[in-house]
This record gives structure tokens, sequence and C-alpha cells, in this order.
């Protein structure tokens, strides 16, 4: 198999890659031991392209999604955009989970071994902490979109249960129930790790355990995290989203229906125009989260149906198609903002205030 320029808090078993099959190295106080990144730069002819592209584009992408991410917390907290405090309460929670994977899955667990790949981040502790944080805030993220979309579901779809449900105080419990869940079903993934090897008693980088790749146990856990993120959020994230379409299709008919037997000609109807900025939103969210995770589910389907093990090289059309769909996938941590910008009036109001305070701020200190 041929192995990743650096083993960090990515390099673990559900990113596939590093010296899964290499013995823990214990080596001498003061002997001169090469990191991975050298061990791989030696044994391989060149640089591969898709790491030059990464190393643009994950600084570019934390650049982007830690300041949109927050404009979003920061704008969506204040409840002026119109929105349901429902709804907002999922928003800023999506928003939170999604800063979260910018940080720790892009920042350190991407960039800062790149840049800086002999760095504490580096010792095993560190590394599988990192690891744990990041597992568990894509978890969130991803089912945060699934909680949002059956919140939509409920409001549009049972109108019983829309009363009890749709409130924020469920929204709070059940994001919580969702951060909490996504902590524990990501904790077994630390006890997969071990030092890549030992200088004074001081463990360095993360690898997969031998152990790990044999134990039957860990290969159905494996496939048990693969099938919870993120094939049943899609499958649910359809579902959901058909089941809604299919009521609205119906609910508009019979409310036109109705209003152009009382009024005898067509009024705007505020109802569905409210129905319809929802649904907007919701589509775009839900639209966009399938298209950016389109790429690496068909990667997990085809690998497991072909039973692919490794690369033959860094040319190697599956190495390539494996980092471009995580990328993809990391991307998906930075639309939201864009999406509410896009659909939302109000919100792109608010992003335009936050925006001229610091200017008009700037323009009385001069003045003054």
């Amino acid at each position: 198999m041929i192995r990743e320029r650096t083993l960090s808090v990515e390099t673990c078993p559900r990113y596939k890659s590093g010296p899964v099959g290499m013995d823990q190295l214990r080596v001498p106080a003061g002997a001169v031991v090469p990191s991975p990144t050298e061990v791989t730069a030696s044994t391989e002819m060149g640089y591969p392209v898709i790491h030059r592209i990464e190393e643009i584009y994950f600084p570019v992408l934390a650049a982007f999604g830690v300041p949109v991410n927050l404009v979003a917390i920061v704008i969506l907290s204040r409840g002026k955009c119109g929105l349901s405090k429902c709804i907002s309460v999922y928003l800023v929670g999506m928003a939170v989970a999604d800063l979260l994977v910018v940080i720790v899955r892009v920042i350190l667990g991407r960039i800062i071994p790149i840049y800086l790949p002999g760095s504490f981040l580096n010792i095993t502790p560190v590394c599988t902490i990192i690891y744990f944080l990041g597992a568990a805030a894509t978890g969130i993220s991803v089912w945060s979109t699934v909680v949002f979309t059956f919140d939509r579901f409920v409001a549009i779809c049972c109108e019983k249960l829309k009363i009890k449900y749709c409130t924020e105080r469920t929204g709070t419990v059940v994001l919580g129930t969702v951060s909490v869940l996504g902590c524990l079903e990501s904790l077994p993934w630390c006890f997969t790790i071990k030092p890549y090897y030992i200088i004074d008693n001081i463990p360095w980088y993360c690898v997969p355990k031998l152990s790990f790749r044999a134990s039957p146990t860990w290969a159905a856990f494996e496939m048990f995290d693969l099938i919870l993120t993120p094939c049943v959020p899609v499958c649910l994230i359809l579902l959901l989203n058909v089941l809604t379409v299919r009521r609205i299709l119906v609910s508009s008919r019979v409310r036109r229906g109705l209003r152009g037997r009382s009024n005898g000609e067509n009024h705007k109807d505020p109802e569905m125009e409210n129905r319809k900025k929802s649904i907007i939103l919701l589509f775009s969210i839900s639209g966009t989260f399938l298209l950016l995770w389109l790429t690496k589910i068909v990667f997990y389907i085809y690998v497991r149906v072909t039973g692919t093990q490794g690369y033959y090289s860094y040319a190697d059309p599956i190495y390539i198609i494996e980092h471009a769909s995580k990328m993809l996938q990391l991307l998906s941590s930075c639309t939201n903002t864009c999406i509410y910008v896009l659909t939302q009036t109000k919100f792109r109001e608010e992003l335009k205030n936050a925006v001229k305070y610091p200017l008009n701020l700037i323009i009385k200190l001069v003045k003054s």
C-alpha cells in the first residue's frame, strides 16, 4: 500500500492511510529518526499533484470556513433573521458543529501536519484526542443536518406533532442528545491507535494497531460506523425530503382550490409563501450536503464491492478519488452560510449591518 506523506491525526483507520503493517519502533535517546513524512518522501519519486492541491486547498478552506461559521453563529443567535426560534436553534447548532469540523479536521488534522510536521500535536496522546474530536465533530455535523430535516418534515407534514415537537426547547434537547451520542460513538476509535515510534519514552504519531485490521469485531464496528455515518443520514434525508415534497404538492393543490372558490381570484397565500421560504432553505442545505458527500459514499461502496486494499501509485485513480472525496466532504462544513446569504433576505441585511458596523466605528474615531 502507498503511504501518505504524513501520519497525522487523519491517517487513522477511518481514513485508511499510513504504514498499517509496520511495527512500532522504540528509538534510543539522541538517535536521529526520520518522520513519516521523510520516510515517505524518500521512498516515492516526485511529489503528487493531489498533495500540492491539498497544500493550497486546506488553508483556503480554513481561512473561509472559520469566519463564515462564526458570522453565522453570531447573526443567527441574535434572532433577527425572520426565522422561528426552533429553526434558529438548529442552524446555530449546525454552524457550531461545522466550525468544529473546520478547526479540528482541517486546521489541526490537515494544515498543521503539512506545514509543522514535528509539532507537539503529533505526540500520540494529543493526535489521538484530535482524531477523536474530528470523528465526533463530523458525526455531529452530519446528524445535525438530519435532525433539522426531520424537524422541517414534522413542521410541514405532522400538524398535531408540530405543536409539541417544533419548539426551541425540543431543538436544544435534540441537538444535545446528538452531540452526546456522537461523542460516545466516536470514542472506540481511540483504542485502535498506537504510536509510530517512541523517543525518550515519548510516543509520536498515530497509526492503526495491527490487531485492528485483524479483528472481526473491529471490522464489524468499522462497518457499523460507515453505515451510521454517512449512509443512514443520506437515506433519511432523501426519504424525508421526498415525503415533504409530496405533502407540499398535495396541500398546495388543496389550498389553491379552496382560496380560488372563496376569493374568485388569485391572491398570494401568506402561509404558502412562508412555507416556500422554509422549503428553499431546507432543500438548499440538504441538497448541498448530499452532493458534497456523494463522492465519498460512492467511493466507499466501490472499495467494499471490489475489495480494493491499497494503491499502486500516487497516480492511481483510487488514491486521487479518495483524497478528492475528503476535500469535498470537508467543504460541506463551509457552505451553509453561503446558502443563508443566497436564500434569506434578512440574513443578508444582518450580514451587511455586521460589515458596516466596524467601518462606521472607524469613521467615527477618525472624525473625532
